[in-house]
């Protein structure tokens, strides 16, 4: 593990986009990459260059259906079938229109309350000493994590390790991250239960293999809260 290299080879505009495509930018930061998406190609690149390297986990999401439900409820908004007559008025035609549009309105908020409800990620900022040492995106229903180095100087003799903290204090390993470029760990099933909002993230430097006690032995980087998109 002696060969991480310093992240100094990734330019900032890099880093937003690994951020913008893992989904942990929000608010004014994910609207100023979606600008910087649209009139820089050079950094529209780099997005979908990320987007490459993370494509096989977006095809382990599996499609959603909606429950039946929602066609009774869509059924429900549709104008009783029309007189004699109707078939010819503009005014029928018009509220035709109006309820098929009304129905697409309601499924499409049905989707997307469905996608809110869904087990969010959790998101944790690791910062220390006044920077952000990395970004980390926790998938809880896949119990993984992704871990993008950001303000991080690699040191040649020692290896950063993440570590999980839950309300008990006491600090479970993960598993050793990279200053070069994302990492993404499968998070032991003994921790899942630990791996909730409010849980603290910690990123410690150990000698290369990571710790050999199982508990923290070098100086702690970074430390970041999870919390929830």
């Amino acid at each position: 593990m002696t060969d991480i290299d310093d992240h100094s080879s990734m330019s900032e505009d890099e880093l937003l986009a690994a951020e913008y495509v893992l989904g942990v930018l929000a608010g004014a930061d994910r609207a100023a990459a979606e600008r910087l998406l649209q009139r820089d190609p050079k950094f529209a690149a780099m997005v979908a260059a990320w987007e490459q390297r993370l494509t096989p986990w977006a095809r382990e999401i599996a499609d959603v259906s909606p429950p039946p439900q929602v066609w009774e409820a869509i059924a429900a908004a549709l104008p009783a079938p029309p007189r004699a007559g109707l078939w010819e008025s503009l005014a029928f035609w018009r509220g035709l229109a109006l309820a098929g549009a009304l129905a697409a309105a309601c499924l499409g908020a049905f989707l997307y309350l469905g996608a809110l409800n869904r087990e969010r990620p959790l998101v944790a900022t690791i910062e220390g000493g006044g920077s952000r040492a990395f970004v980390a995106t926790i998938d809880a229903k896949r119990g993984t994590v992704a871990v993008v180095p950001a303000a991080f100087s690699a040191d040649p003799t020692r290896v950063p390790e993440l570590w999980l903290i839950p309300a008990d204090g006491k600090p479970r390993p993960l598993g050793l991250l990279r200053a070069d470029r994302p990492v993404f760990i499968t998070i032991p099933p003994e921790f899942a239960a630990q791996t909730v909002r409010d849980a603290v993230l910690a990123v410690s430097l150990e000698p290369p293999g990571g710790s050999p006690t199982g508990a923290p032995t070098g100086p702690v980087i970074g430390t970041g809260k999870l919390t929830s998109l």
